[in-house]
C-alpha cells in the first residue's frame, strides 16, 4: 500500500515535470539557487551578515535584469503569436537617445533654451519616449501585417536601421541627464534600490492578467496556435498582431526610461546589444513554444531568473564572460529540444 502511494506520487511528479513548464522551470530555478548559494559560501562572522550578503546579491541580480525581464514580458506575447522581435535593443537605444535630448541640461539643451526645465521636461520626455517606442513597435507590426514581410526579416531590418541612424545623429551630441531624473530608478526604498524590480513586478502581474483574463490575450494564443482557424473564427489577425508589436514597443520604452535613469548615460554603439537574444532566451527557457500558441508570463519571469542566476553563478565561479554566452546558448538549445520531444 505504502509502495503504491509512493509510486503514485513519483508518477505525478514526473507527469508535472513533463507536462507543466512552470513546474519544471521552477524546479530548475531552485536547483540553480542552491548551487548559487553554495558558491556564494558561508564564510561570514554571523548568520545575519551571511543573510545580508545573500539578500544584497539577489537584489543586484533582480535589479540588473529588470530591463531584460520587462522586455521579455513583451517578447512572450510576440512569440506566442508566432512572431519574433529582433529590434528591441536598437529600439531601446533610439528611444533613449530621444529621451536624453529632451531632458538634456547641457549647453545644447533645446527645451532649456526655451526656458522649460525641471519636472515638465521629465514628464514630456517620458511621454514622448513611450509614444515613440509604441509607434516604432506598431510600425514593425504594420511591416509584418500589411507589408507581408516575415517577422525575422522585418525586425532584422528595423534593428539595423534604428541602430545606425541613432549612432549617426548622436556621434556629435553629448546630452546631460539631470540628477533628479535619476531618482526614477535610483530612489532608495528601505535603503535599497528597489524601483526597477518593482516596475518589473507590477508589469508582470498586469500582463499575466492580460494574457489569461482578456479577449486580447485569448486571441494572441489563438493566432499562435492556428492562424487560419483564428481568421475563420472572425479574429482580425493583422490587428491583433499589430497590437502585440505595439505592446512590446511600449515595454521597450519603459525599459529605456529605466536604463537612462539608472545609468545617466548611454553608449549608443553598444547599449542594448544582445537584449533581443537575452529576452528570447528567457521566454524559451520559461516554456514558451517557438512555434507559437503556448506560453505564460509566469514561465517567462522564471526563465529570466534562471538566465540571471546562471550568469551570477558563472560570475561567482570566475568563468570568462565569453563562455557565459556559450552556456546561455546551450540552455536555449536544450529548452527547444525538450519542447520538440514533448510534442512528439
Amino acid at each position: 500500500m505504502m509502495e503504491n502511494k509512493a509510486n503514485k506520487k513519483t508518477n505525478k511528479l514526473v507527469d508535472l515535470w513533463k507536462n507543466d513548464p512552470i513546474f519544471s522551470t521552477f524546479i530548475a530555478l531552485m536547483v540553480l539557487v542552491v548551487f548559487q548559494t553554495m558558491t556564494l559560501g558561508f564564510n561570514y562572522p554571523s548568520f545575519g551578515s551571511w543573510l545580508t550578503a545573500w539578500i544584497n546579491n539577489w537584489l543586484n541580480i533582480l535589479r540588473n535584469n529588470a530591463n531584460i525581464g520587462i522586455i521579455a514580458l513583451g517578447m512572450t506575447f510576440v512569440i506566442i503569436s508566432g512572431g519574433i522581435e529582433l529590434a528591441v535593443g536598437s529600439t531601446l537605444v533610439a528611444v533613449s537617445a530621444v529621451l536624453m535630448i529632451i531632458i538634456d541640461v547641457g549647453p545644447g539643451s533645446i527645451l532649456g533654451a526655451m526656458g522649460i526645465t525641471g519636472l515638465p521636461t521629465y514628464i514630456l520626455g517620458i511621454l514622448i519616449a513611450l509614444l515613440l517606442a509604441t509607434i516604432l513597435g506598431t510600425g514593425t507590426g504594420l511591416l509584418i501585417t500589411k507589408g507581408r514581410i516575415p517577422p525575422f526579416i522585418a525586425t532584422l531590418g528595423t534593428m539595423k536601421v534604428l541602430r545606425s541612424v541613432t549612432q549617426h545623429f548622436m556621434q556629435s551630441v553629448s546630452p546631460m541627464v539631470p540628477v533628479p531624473f535619476l531618482n526614477i530608478a535610483n530612489y532608495k526604498i528601505f535603503g535599497k534600490y528597489l524601483l526597477p524590480i518593482i516596475y518589473w513586478a507590477v508589469l508582470a502581474v498586469a500582463l499575466h492578467f492580460v494574457a489569461t483574463k482578456t479577449t486580447f490575450g485569448r486571441r494572441v494564443y489563438a493566432i499562435g496556435s492556428n492562424e487560419r482557424a483564428a481568421r475563420l473564427s472572425g479574429i482580425n489577425v493583422d490587428k491583433v498582431r499589430a497590437k502585440v508589436y505595439a505592446l512590446i514597443g511600449f515595454l521597450v520604452g519603459v525599459a529605456s526610461i529605466i536604463q537612462v535613469a539608472r545609468i545617466g548615460a548611454m553608449d549608443f554603439a553598444n547599449a542594448g546589444s544582445g537584449y533581443e537574444m537575452d529576452a528570447i532566451a528567457a521566454v524559451i527557457v520559461g516554456g514558451t513554444s517557438m512555434s507559437g500558441g503556448r506560453g505564460t508570463i509566469i514561465g517567462t519571469v522564471l526563465g529570466t531568473l534562471i538566465i540571471a542566476v546562471m550568469n551570477n553563478l558563472l560570475n561567482l565561479l570566475g568563468v570568462p564572460p565569453f563562455l557565459r554566452e556559450a552556456f546561455k546558448g546551450f540552455i536555449v538549445v536544450v529548452a527547444v529540444l525538450l519542447q520538440k520531444k514533448e510534442r512528439a
